[in-house]
């Protein structure tokens, strides 16, 4: 099995996190930040990985340290769980439709990070969430994790829908790149590495 752990403690915040890669989509969340907790919720069911994450942070100032750090730990721990990538697949894509909105996902565990968002989110807050944490989260899990993350939101109108199909289709993608595909020998690169 393909698990990883770790704890992080800031001044501003403190958060431990379990993540099994080959999981069956369950998930034991206490964030501090609702919204966050019901998209990585779908993240967890919908890309098959067990998540376990217990979070404390200064969300009296707003959800911005804790947003960013889980983005931070979800990263580490999916960098360490893969290992040296024998025989995964590599990359990844989904598209995703959450009632009138439609989002895609790219990605490529290429062990060089970027990432790209393109769209917009009509709505600077859905509830309490302030929405441009959605770029932050998934900067920070592209960075650490050493991903290639290319995110395009196609249209939608309702932000919470758009979010919501823009976390499904990243985990249904890193679901896709992270499965071993038993044709591939050693790390699919010509590199020999990634």
């Amino acid at each position: 099995m393909r698990k990883s752990a770790i704890e992080r403690n800031t001044n501003e915040t403190q958060i431990s996190l379990e993540l099994n890669i080959d999981g069956e989509g369950q998930s034991k969340l206490e964030t501090g930040v609702p919204f966050m907790s019901h998209m990585l919720d779908l993240f967890a069911k919908h890309g098959q990985f067990d998540l376990t994450v217990q979070a404390t942070g200064d969300t009296e100032v707003d959800d911005h340290h804790t947003t960013e750090d889980i983005g931070i730990c979800l990263g580490q721990v999916f960098r360490e769980a893969l290992g040296d990538k024998r025989g995964i697949k590599r990359y990844g894509s989904a598209i995703v439709p959450m009632d009138e909105a439609l989002a895609q996902v790219v990605v490529d565990l290429s062990n060089r990070p970027h990432f790209e968002m393109k769209g917009s989110l009509p709505s600077a807050k859905v509830g309490t969430f302030d929405t441009e944490l959605v770029h932050e989260f998934l900067w920070k899990l592209a960075l650490e994790a050493r991903i290639n993350l290319h995110v395009i939101i196609h249209y939608g109108y309702n932000t919470h829908h758009i979010i919501e199909a823009v976390f499904k289709a990243l985990a249904r993608a890193l679901d896709e790149a992270s499965t071993i595909d038993p044709r591939i020998k050693g790390v699919p690169s010509t590199k020999g590495m990634l």
